[in-house]
């Protein structure tokens, strides 16, 4: 629930608790929300509430519970409802500009799902990328989201899209397994496959109201040949993920592009849509996956590069960021790492999984160069590759 920027502000150094009643003492904090919530704003902000009712100290208590993480520069404030990102847009939008390189309150955002405008992506060494994913998040309009919702908003979901995904046939053909009720022999194979999500234990997700009820109302979806996941009610109404071994991110990205429209399409249908605007995208409950909500990474073995003292320079300038295969908070294991794009929000979809196949390409090059003994001076990229 929140990812690192380089390009973050000085904290503040005022101390507005001591002259702003109910103003929470954050000068110990250092999350987004600590640097963009003022003492002014908070005045601003405090009584309202949104059609729902969630307030701004809703949106903020998981970052005051949560001073920092060790690795990352988390956001520290959620989404209660798809108003939230209106009502107190004075603390929001200046996150989300930090949070997402200076994205303006008037910019609007790019959306392309069409996986034939990619460029290549099925021709990725599999010798060196031993699986491709892309995930993604949505939400659906007219509920509270997973901080704010109720029982009743909570079992809406997830009945709204297991009568979606029962339609699903051919390659998206599969089962739905709630959390509740769940056999061992049904968790187990879903732990063995890495594919099932628990209660959450994150002090990000819980004070931030995510595992009420647990596990009410939440629950797994995914086809026959396990290449296609829904996730429900976890971090976000829907976690929607492509995955499968090996280095054809191309195919990834069709099967997920399909079955999202076809997801789609089918609450559609019964009256339901998506959380969508022009200027922020697709609505989701961290500001940190506003935009696409995507995540294409690989798990790609680069031990060469890796120790290259230029890594994270060129990670940066190819626009992606790196993390060990266990997740956020773990180490690359023989210099194996996942590699995903860095950006969520300002670029469409097709050009972030572009930027991927793209870099992913590059890394293994240089690898392919350094194992030969030959130099990558040539190879290295030079700047920013934002211009996407």
């Amino acid at each position: 629930m929140g990812c690192g920027n380089s390009k973050a502000p000085t904290a503040a150094t005022s101390v507005p608790h001591q002259t702003v009643p109910n103003f929470p003492d954050l000068t110990v904090h250092n999350n987004w929300m600590s640097r963009c919530l003022t003492g002014e704003i908070y005045k601003k902000l405090k009584d309202k509430k949104t059609q729902s009712g969630y307030t701004l100290d809703g949106c903020i208590q998981t970052g005051v519970d949560n001073p920092g993480h060790p690795f990352i520069l988390t956001v520290g404030a959620v989404a209660g409802d798809e108003e939230s990102y209106k009502t107190f847009a004075d603390m929001f939008d200046p996150i989300i500009s930090g949070r997402h390189g200076g994205y303006g309150k008037d910019a609007k955002h790019k959306t392309d799902l069409t996986y034939e405008n990619l460029r290549g992506g099925d021709t990725l060494d599999p010798n060196y990328v031993l699986s491709s994913r892309v995930r993604t998040g949505r939400s659906i309009r007219g509920l509270a989201l997973p901080p704010w919702c109720t029982r009743a908003e909570r079992r809406d979901v997830e009945k709204i899209l297991k009568e979606a995904l029962s339609t699903f046939d051919g390659e998206f053909s599969g089962k739905y397994y709630p959390l509740k009720g769940m056999t061992e022999e049904e968790q187990q194979q879903l732990i063995d496959d890495h594919f099932l999500f628990d209660k959450p234990v994150s002090p990000l997700l819980t004070c931030a109201g995510m595992a009420r009820d647990w596990p009410d109302g939440r629950g797994i979806w995914h086809n026959m040949n396990k290449t296609f996941l829904v996730w429900l009610n976890e971090e976000d109404h829907t976690r929607v993920i492509s995955m499968e071994k090996g280095g054809n991110m191309r195919r990834v990205f069709r099967r997920f592009s399909e079955g999202l429209s076809e997801v789609e399409k089918q609450i559609n249908e019964k009256g339901w849509e998506f959380m969508w605007n022009e200027h922020l995208g697709y609505i989701l409950t961290c500001p940190s996956n506003l935009g696409t909500g995507l995540r294409a990474g690989v798990h790609v073995k680069i031990p060469r590069v890796s120790k290259d003292p230029r890594f994270d320079n060129i990670l940066k300038a190819l626009r992606l960021q790196k993390r060990g295969t266990g997740g956020v908070d773990t180490a690359a294991v023989g210099g194996t790492f996942d590699i995903s794009n860095a950006d969520r929000l300002g670029a469409s979809e097709v050009q972030l999984v572009q930027a991927v196949i793209d870099g992913v390409d590059l890394l293994v090059r240089m690898e392919k160069e350094l194992e030969r003994g030959r130099s990558i001076d040539k190879l290295i990229p030079k700047g920013d590759s934002r211009g996407l």
